[in-house]
This record gives C-alpha cells, sequence and structure tokens, in this order.
C-alpha cells in the first residue's frame, strides 16, 4: 500500500528513497521492472531479521533521493509498457480495476 511518509535508507550500500518495505519477492520484481521502465535506477536487498537471517521480505529503493512514490503516482508520471499511465489500482496490482479512474476503484 502507499504512503506519503519520504523514507531514506541505504540498500546495496546506496542511499535510496524507499518505494517498498516488506514485500514480497513477486512484488518486488513487479516494481523494479516498473521502476526502472520509467527510467530510476532501482535497489533491493532481503530485509534481515534481528539475529540476522533473511526474512523472506524485500525493500526495494530507487537511488534518486528526491523521488516521493505517491507524489509521483497522482501526478501521473508513471507509464506503463503499454503506454498508459500508472494508476492506483495498476500500482497496488488489482488486475480488474487497472484502466479504471483512481476515485472510481473499490477495494
Amino acid at each position: 500500500m502507499l504512503k506519503g511518509k519520504h523514507v531514506v535508507t541505504e540498500i546495496e550500500g546506496v542511499r535510496c528513497t524507499v518505494v517498498g518495505s516488506g514485500i514480497s519477492g513477486e512484488r518486488a520484481a513487479f516494481l523494479k521492472d516498473l521502476l526502472a521502465y520509467n527510467g530510476y535506477e532501482v535497489k533491493t536487498e532481503e530485509e534481515k531479521a534481528k539475529d540476522g537471517s533473511g526474512t523472506g521480505a524485500f525493500i526495494l529503493g530507487v537511488t534518486d533521493l528526491l523521488m516521493n512514490p505517491v507524489i509521483k503516482l497522482f501526478q501521473k508520471k508513471f507509464f506503463r509498457k503499454d503506454g498508459n499511465v500508472v494508476n492506483v489500482a495498476y500500482w497496488n496490482q488489482w488486475p480488474d480495476q487497472w484502466d479504471i479512474p483512481y476515485c472510481q476503484i473499490q477495494h
């Protein structure tokens, strides 16, 4: 889910704007592909538990420290590979509502 808070952390040794944390590998792959298509350098890393073991969840970020994904999404600055603008339903991977204006999405 989208949150408006702008978080910066180090991923793969590089300071990044966090786009998603605690996300699955499939979600990380989806966002990485989408953000890379839109010209961002994307970094992902498996989150670690307190004991240093992997949790199975991932943190994903972009190297552009000024990028806020919530603002970019609502400014309609992200595009899908088919040329359409990314809406909230597409971002959240609700495929049955991809082409509905965000004000009409029900989830």
